[in-house]
């Protein structure tokens, strides 16, 4: 048995000690179930910085499930940043019907997306664009365009002026709000980028 299997067990025996499920596990995380399920099966690992989260919802020190790691996780990773609680949440599972085997981590703000960007290769960034936050999503765009020139960042916004500095960064799209699901699938389906295991 492989070490990241030997993750996966361990995650899922934590899980169902705490009597939770996938989703009420992927919810406490603001990720995706996807993701919950593809490190329990031993298919993929989390990031090293999403173990202390992990850590704190399943009871545990971070240190039992850093020793269990093999390698760090190398599979589709998207960011989805808004500042309003259930609006994130919905955005997180509308994007995760949609590419259910990728690991796709939720934010509030900026400035932790950015931290989390700063160590993890970031293919996908759905941004709401005013941020309760010292960093908005233009700015936020910008750093991660340094970080990663091939980034595809989705604009999420109810407001029409921020159309040219969209355009000015090169983004892969546009979305005013209401953000429905077939206007997220337009998105990935149209990605300036194409990212390798996503087809539409």
């Amino acid at each position: 048995m492989g070490r990241s299997e030997n993750f996966g067990n361990l995650i899922k025996r934590l899980r169902l000690e705490r009597n939770l499920s996938q989703q009420q596990l992927a919810d406490q995380l603001v990720f995706s179930r996807g993701a919950v399920s593809m490190w329990e099966s031993g298919k993929r690992l989390p990031d090293v910085s999403t173990l202390t989260r992990l850590a704190d919802c399943l009871g545990v020190d971070s240190h039992i499930l850093l020793d269990s790691m093999q390698e760090q996780d190398t599979s589709i990773s998207i960011i989805v940043v808004e500042d309003v609680p259930t609006l994130l949440r919905g955005y997180v599972k509308m994007v995760q019907d949609q590419l259910p085997d990728a690991v796709i981590t939720g934010f509030e703000n900026g400035t932790e997306a950015l931290e989390y960007a700063c160590s993890n290769e970031v293919q996908i960034a759905f941004l709401d664009i005013e941020l309760d936050d010292n960093i908005n999503g233009i700015e936020l765009a910008k750093h991660l365009k340094e970080l990663n020139s091939r980034i595809n960042i989705v604009f999420l916004t109810s407001f029409g002026e921020y159309v040219q500095d969209a355009f000015d960064l090169y983004s892969s799209g546009y979305v005013r709000k209401p953000v429905t699901p077939e206007k997220i699938r337009r998105q990935i389906a149209n990605l300036r980028f194409p990212v390798r295991g996503i087809s539409l």
